[in-house]
C-alpha cells in the first residue's frame, strides 16, 4: 500500500553521494562522504527527508567516532521510526568489501501510527535507492545492537569482521 508521501531530492543526492565511491577523490572529499545518515517524514509527514544532525561522516571515524556501528544505533530515536542508510564495511575471508545496507528501524515503543506511516511509505524510498543489495527491518535495540546480525545479513557466516572488528 503505498501512502502517497514523496522522496525529497536531498535525500537522492545523500544516496548517490554514498553509492558512488570515488578513487581519485580527494582525501577532504573523501572525509565529507557519510558513512551513515537517517531519514524521517517531515512534519507535515509528506516528505521523506534528511533528517538533521543524524550522520556519520567518513573524516569522523577515528577523530569523534571510534565504532561508527556503534555511533550509528545511538542515532536511532528509541520511541520513533526512520528509514537509515549504512556504508558497511566488512571482511570475508576472501576479501575487504563495502555494502550500502538500508535499514527500516520500527522499534516496539513507537506509535502504531507512526509505524504504519513508515511502512506504507518505505517502497517510495526504496525505490529511488537503486542497487541496494542489502535491507534490514530492525524492531528494537536487541536485533541492532549485537554486530554479528548486521554481519549474517552481509554474508552470512562468511564475515569475519564488521568495522575493523573481529566477530
Amino acid at each position: 500500500m503505498a501512502s502517497g508521501v514523496t522522496v525529497n531530492d536531498d535525500v537522492i543526492k545523500v544516496f548517490n553521494d554514498m553509492k558512488v565511491r570515488k578513487s581519485s577523490a580527494s582525501d577532504e572529499v573523501k572525509k565529507q562522504r557519510k558513512k551513515a545518515v537517517l531519514f524521517c517524514l517531515s512534519e507535515d509527514k509528506k516528505k521523506i527527508i534528511v533528517e538533521e544532525g543524524k550522520q556519520i561522516l567518513v573524516g569522523d571515524i577515528g577523530e569523534t567516532v571510534d565504532d561508527p556501528y556503534a555511533c550509528f544505533v545511538k542515532l536511532l530515536p528509541l520511541n520513533d521510526c526512520r528509514y537509515g542508510l549504512y556504508d558497511a564495511t566488512y571482511e570475508t575471508k576472501e576479501s575487504k568489501k563495502e555494502d550500502l545496507v538500508f535499514i527500516f528501524w520500527a522499534p516496539e515503543g513507537a506509535p502504531l501510527k507512526s509505524k504504519m506511516i513508515y511502512a506504507s511509505s518505505k517502497d517510495a524510498i526504496k525505490k529511488k535507492f537503486t542497487g541496494i543489495k542489502h535491507e534490514w527491518q530492525v524492531n528494537g535495540l536487541d536485533d541492532i545492537q549485537d554486530r554479528t546480525t548486521l554481519a549474517e545479513k552481509l554474508g552470512g557466516n562468511v564475515v569475519v569482521s564488521l568495522e575493523g572488528k573481529a566477530l
